[in-house]
């Protein structure tokens, strides 16, 4: 997200536009958290994971006075355009706000490692997500293939298995378990039943948070009494996905987005969100990204599938 900020700043700042930050998002904008940001403001934030200007959640923003109160901070601070980066929440609080207050344009950035807003094929944090995932799954199958342990590994994504598809093809995993495809614990039966015949000696399992069965422990106890040759055990990764150094790939593409936000803005955009789709730079109304689902590739399941025997 710091990327997204400094594109957006110094795109700004070239343009002869003042720039304001609001510090923890729609909290900041009912509170006044407002601060001037000067070029100089976000030197060095490229290789610093998170966000400079804080997040936090605002239960008062999702209340017509909330935004109400917001509205009138804006004004008062001379504030004519705003850029929020988030996920389906922020999106969805832009959207209502430009309806209430239509004078004031928003633009929105996708923001969350899950990868699950439509019109994009891409969100920030995203890619550094999924290689914080392989890099530590890779060192994980040097324990399993070295004591004929079989592992689960839980990744984020409550509502989306994007992370533990994306991160299972690229280190190699077994199999992967995502809340998009019910039922999948009876095929993995099935799938740990030949691979014990076949001699494997290690077997990673990726599941998403969010899989129906409840999680890589919930699946791990339903499975462990059939493969007592394995010694089974869980890795749940966590809010380690959640930070450390941003790749090159996100620091690219989400400077790509701030400065399309603001390029928008002066192209008398409003209530869209800037996406990355097929390469190109696109712009996504927030009534569409707020009401469609964005779906996995069915294609990539079967490839996984192939991929394992």
């Amino acid at each position: 997200m710091n990327a997204a900020i400094r594109g957006v700043t110094r795109t700004a700042i070239y343009y002869g536009l003042e720039v304001i930050g609001i510090r923890h998002g729609y909290h900041g904008m009912i509170n006044k958290q407002f601060v001037s940001l000067k070029a100089h403001s976000v030197s060095d934030i490229l290789a610093r994971g998170g966000t400079m200007l804080k997040t936090a959640r605002s239960k008062e923003f999702m209340e017509p006075e909330g935004r109400a109160k917001a509205y009138e901070n804006l004004r008062e601070a001379g504030i004519d355009a705003v850029v929020v980066i988030g996920g389906d929440g922020t999106m969805t609080g832009a959207r209502v706000f430009c309806d209430e207050f239509g004078e004031i344009p928003f633009i929105g950035l996708p923001g969350t490692i899950d990868n699950d807003i439509f019109g994009t094929d891409y969100t920030i944090g995203y890619d550094t997500a999924l290689n914080t995932v392989v890099e530590a799954v890779d060192k994980i199958r040097d324990t399993a293939g070295s004591h004929n342990r079989l592992f689960f590994i839980e990744v984020m994504g409550r509502d989306a298995g994007f992370i533990a598809l994306r991160s299972g093809i690229a280190c190699g995993a077994e199999a992967i378990l995502i809340p998009e495809i019910p039922g999948q614990v009876q095929n993995l039966r099935s799938y740990l039943e030949k691979g014990f015949k076949r001699k494997k000696s290690s077997n990673i399992i990726i599941v998403a948070e969010g899989d129906e069965e409840g999680g890589a422990f919930a699946i791990a106890e339903k499975v462990k009494d059939d493969f007592k040759e394995y010694d089974v055990r869980v890795s749940v990764l966590g809010h380690i996905q959640r930070g450390g150094t941003p790749s090159a790939y996100d620091r690219v593409t989400a400077s790509k987005l701030g400065y399309a936000s603001v390029e928008a803005l002066l192209d008398d955009q409003k209530s869209v969100m800037v996406g990355y789709h097929n390469n190109e730079l696109v712009l996504v109304p927030f009534r569409k990204v707020i009401k469609l689902k964005k779906k996995v590739n069915p294609e990539e399941m079967q490839m996984v599938e192939i991929l394992s025997v």
